[in-house]
């Protein structure tokens, strides 16, 4: 289900804080990538010359602090991203944010161009709207990539170059001609995302405010709290009513999307921090390894051993 808001409310420095302390997947900083005297708190390059510059960073899985766009003119593999195997191609753009585990896996050189930033970069630049305006990262809920035909890949990836450009020169205001072809350049994969068929329309704004602080909470409280009457309460409404909104825009009960993220942090743990897995169990706030086992079971039909031999 496609959300569609204003409003940014996902708290993304709680994500890294609990990454750091139950994980070893590396989380990248953007001043890793920076070049000299290039601009703080974005980064723009070429594909194939970002891979070269930075394999040994982005060779194995990793997560990031910044937002990032990528765009694929030529190349073919694919992109795990939380364990979602998504195929690269001619076309190909993906979205990430902050806080998500992917890797690469290419079959045929890659090409096209690569730019990232921190919230801060754009947002405070741009006081009237969010990053949440654009649907690509208003919610962990909608699809992290969109496939655009030839004639939009030559116009977007115009921009891209320009942007390309833009970055590597010297001109005086870069820094505000490249905000302003960041923004163009969301607007328009925007309209190409929500222009899918196999998207929905934006929910009712009550719904997706609802829909959007509930994601908040889950992701802030996902370890301890595990029953919707908690987040209910929180929200201000009823159990009923809560079940009723996730139902009607998501096609799942409430105690699903819960149980959805705890067994994504579960699966990044076991495969990113492979070690004992009562440690998992705990750090995830079940009473014992047992509970934990049964519970990973009947969501995704495999026990913690067996996922995490398919990875090792």
């Amino acid at each position: 289900m496609l959300l569609y808001v204003d409003i940014f409310c996902v708290i993304y420095s709680h994500i890294f804080v609990l990454l750091g302390h139950y994980m070893k997947i590396p989380v990248l900083n953007i001043h890793q990538f920076h070049e000299s005297s290039k601009l703080n708190e974005v980064y723009v390059n070429s594909f194939s010359h970002h891979m070269e510059l930075n394999r040994k960073l982005i060779d194995t899985p990793h997560s990031h602090d910044f937002f990032l766009c990528v765009l694929f003119f030529e190349g073919r593999g694919v992109h795990e991203i939380d364990f979602k195997t998504y195929d690269i191609q001619p076309g190909s753009i993906f979205f990430l944010k902050p806080g998500q585990t992917h890797f690469w896996d290419f079959e045929a050189p890659p090409e096209g161009y690569i730019f990232f930033h921190s919230q801060s970069f754009y947002e405070l630049n741009f006081l009237g709207h969010g990053l949440a305006l654009f649907p690509f990262y208003c919610s962990l809920l909608n699809p992290p990539i969109v496939t655009v035909t030839p004639e939009v890949l030559d116009s977007v990836g115009k921009k891209f170059k320009e942007a390309y450009s833009e970055y590597s020169g010297n001109s005086m205001l870069r820094k505000m001609k490249l905000l302003n072809l960041i923004n163009g350049i969301y607007i328009e994969l925007t309209r190409c995302y929500t222009s899918r068929t196999d998207l929905d329309k934006p929910l009712s704004s009550r719904y997706a405010d609802i829909l959007q602080r509930l994601e908040v909470l889950i992701e802030k409280h996902f370890r301890e709290e595990k029953l919707p009457k908690f987040y209910a309460d929180r929200l201000y409404i009823t159990t009923k009513h809560l079940n009723r909104v996730v139902k009607t825009t998501l096609n799942k009960t409430t105690s699903e999307l819960i149980a959805e993220r705890v067994v994504l942090e579960a699966k990044r743990m076991m495969v990113h921090s492979p070690g004992n897995l009562a440690d998992v169990a705990y750090a995830l706030d079940f009473s014992d390894y047992a509970y934990f086992s049964k519970f990973f079971k009947d969501k995704t039909g495999s026990t913690p051993t067996a996922f995490q031999k398919t990875y090792l």
